[in-house]
């Protein structure tokens, strides 16, 4: 699909239903609980040797001085790297969480319309889709940055197209980045009530489900709040006639 393509789809889109897409999404996650929960895993298993590696130092320091931080007598010099680090791996975890979840909304797409692809959750962070992953990771970084530094209501306004972001991309990786970010504002700026009330509620009912199923089912249904986007996305904007199955 071209960028005028996905313009035109986009500003020509219906209203879209609260309630029967967040049914879709229910009927989905029996589908795609399993590679949901596989990425999920992938991605603490991928990040968690980086949170060692940045607390094992100050786990240490604790040991060999355990009044190193006792009234704050901690030396200033010792936390720049840990900050410099710390916003390294935040950036890091950016980019492998961008790459997966995209190759998870890619799955999705495969089961929703039963397309028989293979299920491979590193598809976007291989040749030839890296680089413009770690370009789009890298602006979502930074729009998160400048919304964090300006407070709270920026915040809230961006998390919608930096959410549909990584769909838009997910479907259209040949698109060209800036298009692909201007894209998910267009999107985002025309349906972002309805999103922003599906990430906050599908979030919610994830984590309740969750803690019912005794906690470790947080790792089960923690990626349900990833498929209100792929909804948004499908009934707005939809796919290409080839990319859909016969009838």
């Amino acid at each position: 699909m071209t960028f005028s393509e996905l313009q035109s789809r986009i500003n020509a889109s219906k209203p879209l239903d609260f309630g029967t897409i967040f049914s879709n999404c229910i009927e989905l996650f029996k589908k795609v609980w399993v590679q949901g929960l596989i990425m999920i895993l992938i991605t603490i298993a991928m990040l968690a040797p980086f949170y060692i590696i940045m607390y094992l130092p100050m786990v240490a320091m604790g040991i060999w001085n355990p009044e190193a931080f006792q009234d704050n007598q901690v030396n200033p010099l010792l936390m720049v790297p840990f900050v410099v680090f710390m916003l390294l791996f935040a950036f890091f975890a950016m980019v492998i969480a961008f790459g997966l979840k995209a190759s998870f909304y890619r799955i999705c797409k495969a089961k929703d319309l039963d397309l028989v692809e293979k299920d491979d959750y590193f598809y976007y962070l291989k040749k030839p889709y890296l680089v413009k992953v770690v370009k789009l990771a890298l602006i979502s970084y930074g729009i998160s940055l400048l919304a964090a530094l300006l407070c709270f209501l920026p915040i809230i306004y961006v998390m919608v197209p930096i959410t549909l972001m990584n769909v838009i991309f997910a479907f259209n990786p040949e698109m060209d980045v800036r298009d692909i970010v201007k894209s998910s504002f267009d999107l985002g700026n025309k349906k972002w009530l309805i999103t922003f009330g599906l990430i906050v509620i599908s979030g919610l009912f994830a984590e309740v489900i969750g803690l019912v199923l005794c906690g470790v089912g947080l790792l089960i249904t923690a990626s349900f709040a990833y498929l209100p986007a792929y909804y948004i996305y499908k009934d707005s904007v939809g796919f290409e006639p080839h990319e859909l199955p016969f009838e």
